[in-house]
């Protein structure tokens, strides 16, 4: 770890790389296709010096920068399932009927997530934010395939660890934290919910961390991870809001309860893209002139 940061502070010919969330600039050492894949606010440090080629790590399966961008997504995507599955477990225990403490979880651990890792992968820690990156055109699919298997993998094993961890009656009462219909909402209005859902999200992060010119973007954690809160007020105990097919899988896979699993996939993939879509459409290109590839 050390290493990298020094890699990361002293690299020589580092150029300006973009980073949806966070507002300062940094010179960071970011070379290769996938170096200005996400981007809108820049950031640079000042401060360069040589580092020996053989000192620099090498993964002969990834890029350095791949690397990075993957393990922060990935921990990103454990956090909201860890922090998610352990509250709805922890609000079982203690008999909370409101949806209060689940709903403040939920939304700082994506805000919190947001501000420590934003600008280094991005902080999407969501595929259907990810899908939403690559409709329009801001994250390459080569890399937009690495954060999925990254926050899949994430979620499944903070499903993993919850389980393991607590004792199995409480996690056993909620199944895990797993997100299901609520009584009387069928599978089609169930779709329809995460989708509208996960539309507010991906609207909030496009406006408030990819817009370049926003001028609040310094505190987008705190609007997303907002978001996340309001949106499980209300949708909790219909959906269980989850807003994120990461968050479904791990404890679906872990608890093996997959009943009407579709919706928390389809629903939120359906919302992110016509969020990301709008928004990009009317909000980031000129007038009169078509959206370009990044």
């Amino acid at each position: 770890m050390t290493l990298l940061l020094f890699h990361l502070a002293h690299a020589p010919g580092g150029r300006v790389v973009h980073a949806p969330l966070g507002g300062a600039r940094m010179r960071a050492p970011v070379s290769g296709p996938h170096a200005a894949l996400t981007g809108v606010a820049h950031v640079r440090l000042h401060r360069t010096a040589h580092v020996p080629s053989g000192l620099a790590p090498k993964f002969p399966f990834m890029t350095e920068d791949t690397l990075r961008r993957a393990v922060a997504e990935m921990v990103g995507a454990f956090a909201l399932t860890f922090i998610g599955a352990g509250a709805a477990a922890a609000s079982g225990v203690i008999s909370d009927p409101s949806l209060i403490g689940v709903a403040i979880a939920n939304g700082l651990a994506i805000g919190v997530m947001v501000c420590a890792l934003g600008h280094i992968s991005g902080g999407h820690f969501n595929p259907a934010v990810t899908f939403g990156f690559l409709i329009t055109r801001k994250i390459k699919p080569a890399l937009a395939g690495v954060y999925w298997v990254a926050q899949f993998g994430g979620a499944a094993l903070a499903a993993l660890l919850v389980r393991q961890l607590l004792p199995r009656a409480t996690t056993e009462a909620v199944k895990l934290g797993v997100p299901a219909l609520g009584h009387g909402v069928n599978a089609g209005s169930g779709v329809f919910l995460e989708a509208i859902l996960t539309f507010f999200l991906v609207f909030v992060i496009f406006g408030a961390a990819v817009d370049a010119r926003n001028q609040f973007s310094v505190v987008a954690g705190l609007a997303i991870g907002l978001t996340i809160a309001i949106d499980v007020l209300f949708g909790g105990p219909f959906t269980g809001a989850a807003m994120n097919p990461s968050r479904a899988f791990g404890p679906q896979l872990v608890g093996d309860h997959w009943a009407n699993a579709w919706v928390w996939y389809v629903g939120p993939l359906l919302g992110a893209t016509v969020a990301a879509g709008l928004y990009a459409f009317l909000y980031l290109r000129k007038p009169g002139v078509e959206p370009a590839a990044t």
